[in-house]
């Protein structure tokens, strides 16, 4: 994923350009979108993948607290290093993706940061919502024009404690923290 983003220039994010005072709508490519997640199995890592399903987001490269993400994952699509992990974290003991096919993140406040910006929102997991923290970077595509923010890529990673949904399962093989580093490619809307 880092080989991916190399091609990529850190774009300046939120800095004060006149001529970008409104926020603009973006739409996800969801084919070259993804949440990436990562999780302790005793000594070893288990990672995997979700797909993003749907992601509405607006970005106000002046005024960043006018910025608002909402996005869901589909968690029946989960893929998780191997077939048996897979299938058991899409089971009724940790993600019960038949009950529970998407996982939903909206934001409640953006905030600029020295390296690009925190956003802070409500993510639902299982039927239970509780607060999260993304921090965010936004790049756009390499030899681009500096003011061209048509194409852009979202980088976010966080954290979460899956026993604070209720995703309990295989607690004594499988690490609680999940670490999440999500990809959002996106094209302006309109």
């Amino acid at each position: 994923m880092r080989q991916g983003l190399a091609s990529f220039v850190l774009l300046l994010v939120f800095t004060a350009l006149p001529a970008l005072a409104v926020p603009r709508s973006y739409a996800l490519q969801a084919d070259a979108s993804t949440v990436a997640f990562a999780w302790d199995f005793g000594e070893d890592e288990i990672r995997g993948n979700m797909p993003v399903a749907r992601a509405d987001l607006q970005i106000d490269f002046q005024a960043v607290a006018n910025s608002k993400v909402n996005v869901d994952v589909d968690v029946t699509e989960a893929e998780a290093g191997f077939p048996f992990a897979s299938q058991a974290m899409k089971g009724p003991k940790v993600l019960d993706a038949k009950k529970f096919p998407q996982i939903h993140f909206v934001s409640t406040a953006v905030r600029k940061t020295d390296s690009g910006a925190a956003i802070d929102g409500m993510i639902t997991v299982r039927g239970v919502t509780r607060p999260m923290t993304f921090d965010a970077r936004i790049y756009r595509q390499a030899g681009t024009d500096p003011n061209d923010l048509s194409q852009l890529t979202i980088l976010l990673t966080g954290a979460l404690n899956r026993s604070e949904f209720g995703a309990n399962g295989w607690s004594t093989l499988a690490g609680d923290q999940v670490r999440l580093q999500i990809t959002a490619n996106i094209r302006q809307a309109g």
